[in-house]
């Protein structure tokens, strides 16, 4: 069974999801400044990630396990992932936080469980970017091209938004603060700031 290690106790996480609004120039400015987890094809735009979480198998077989991705790498595949240093963590339940390192609730997307695997890793503060949940004006739906799948589902963003408000009071309980620093977001249930603002804010905090 994989226990996530809680190896960076107290320290600033940011999570980049897939949405359209994620640019380079969001990844340089944490470039060092934060600890990074890419989400699914997040490791091509930011290959030096501490961590690359990505759920579904499908996924870990379209990038062959990417295997030259020197970070940890995690997933909640219910699905055979036949990469060895893809740690497989439990599925616990769709919403709220999980607080048992071997597993993670689902939220019904990768950025929540993302969310819910830095707390594992220790994370006092996480900054969200890339979590727009929602069709770009110009249709773009992901920072990356589509998927190799045609048949991918859409994302079901009405579903998703259900579930991050119950993440809210669990990361209140436990000292977490989370701030989304998204371009353009459909998710409100976190404070939104933007990002070198929150970056200074916090640098000048420590």
């Amino acid at each position: 069974m994989t226990t996530v290690p809680k190896i960076w106790p107290g320290e600033t996480f940011a999570l980049l999801g897939s949405g359209p609004s994620l640019t380079e120039d969001d990844v340089a400015r944490v470039c060092g400044r934060a600890r990074v987890i890419a989400i699914n094809t997040g490791y091509q735009i930011a290959p030096w990630a501490d961590v690359l979480y990505a759920c579904d198998a499908k996924w870990w077989h379209w990038h062959q396990g990417v295997p030259k991705f020197p970070g940890l790498k995690y997933s909640m595949s219910p699905d055979p992932v036949p990469y060895h240093d893809v740690r497989i963590l439990r599925d616990t339940g769709l919403v709220g936080l999980e607080l048992d390192p071997t597993g993670l609730r689902s939220g019904r997307n990768s950025g929540y469980q993302a969310i819910n695997l830095a707390v594992h890793l220790g994370a006092a503060r996480i900054i969200l970017l890339g979590y727009d949940l929602s069709v770009a004006p110009n249709g773009r739906t992901h920072w990356h091209p589509d998927h190799p799948d045609d048949g991918f589902p859409p994302s079901p963003y009405a579903a998703m938004l259900e579930c991050f408000p119950t993440l809210v009071e669990p990361l209140a309980a436990i000292g977490v603060s989370i701030v989304n620093c998204t371009r353009r977001t459909a998710l409100q249930c976190f404070p939104c700031a933007v990002l070198e603002d929150e970056l200074a804010r916090r640098e000048v905090a420590a």
